[in-house]
């Protein structure tokens, strides 16, 4: 459904509850995932200066005073640029991020004290139930983590598999790999740490179905193929 004909922002629900917010720019996109339960979450709040289109898309859905929990992967404008303007609107939100993230940033930048989950923990929000990973410098940033949904298998997979364009369905069950690593080449996000290889093999062991990313469409599948394969080819990256 597109909440805002100007600009292009639309919303769609990819799976049981989960709902893909996308705001395309030219060459680029940008997705928020809402996430509607007992205690709603935003995961990605997008930059401050799209906060109106994101709020205009969370709204048709439910409330935004509604929302309980504002989180992300990693401190970046894309990611928590509009962290304040959302803990304005919904005034019973908290910040979800890492430990790491809530100790050297969002405790001081937030307008509300976070919650910062550790490895592995896990958060309820009603029947949907998030779980917090912790993979520093995957792609990028020492406080970088994921959520996966254990409901319906969703990893909320941050710049995982960051494709170009801005063109793309909400949900795909065609290759991202290789857009993705195409885009990669082009201008290589990734910190390399010599622990992704580790931290992929993870998450991949979580069997995730789709994979929320956060540019370009989401994707159904054998998330743990996927995942690997891109281990794999990052792997032949570093070897040259």
């Amino acid at each position: 459904m597109i909440t805002n004909p100007q600009f292009g922002t639309n919303i769609q629900e990819i799976t049981d509850g989960i709902y893909r917010i996308n705001t395309p720019v030219p060459g680029f996109s940008f997705n928020q995932y809402l996430i509607v339960d007992d205690a709603p979450l935003l995961f990605h709040t997008g930059p401050r200066k799209m906060f109106p289109l994101v709020r205009e898309a969370v709204a048709s859905v439910l409330p935004v005073e509604q929302l309980r929990y504002i989180s992300f992967s990693h401190v970046e404008a894309d990611e928590c640029g509009s962290l304040n303007e959302w803990l304005a609107v919904a005034p019973h939100a908290i910040p979800v991020c890492s430990k790491v993230a809530a100790m050297v940033s969002i405790t001081d930048l937030a307008d509300r004290p976070p919650q910062g989950l550790a490895d592995g923990e896990v958060l309820s929000l009603g029947t949907h139930q998030v779980q917090w990973f912790d993979t520093p410098h995957l792609p990028h940033g020492w406080e970088c983590g994921y959520l996966l949904e254990q409901h319906t298998r969703t990893l909320l997979c941050g710049d995982l598999f960051t494709q170009g364009g801005d063109a793309h369905p909400a949900v795909t069950e065609a290759d991202i790999l290789e857009p993705s690593e195409a885009f990669r080449q082009q201008m290589d996000y990734y910190a390399h740490t010599p622990k992704q290889a580790e931290m992929l093999a993870r998450l991949a062991a979580t069997n995730p179905t789709t994979l929320a990313c956060m540019h370009g469409s989401a994707w159904r599948g054998a998330g743990a193929s996927l995942l690997q394969g891109l281990a794999d080819s990052l792997s032949k990256s570093a070897r040259g």
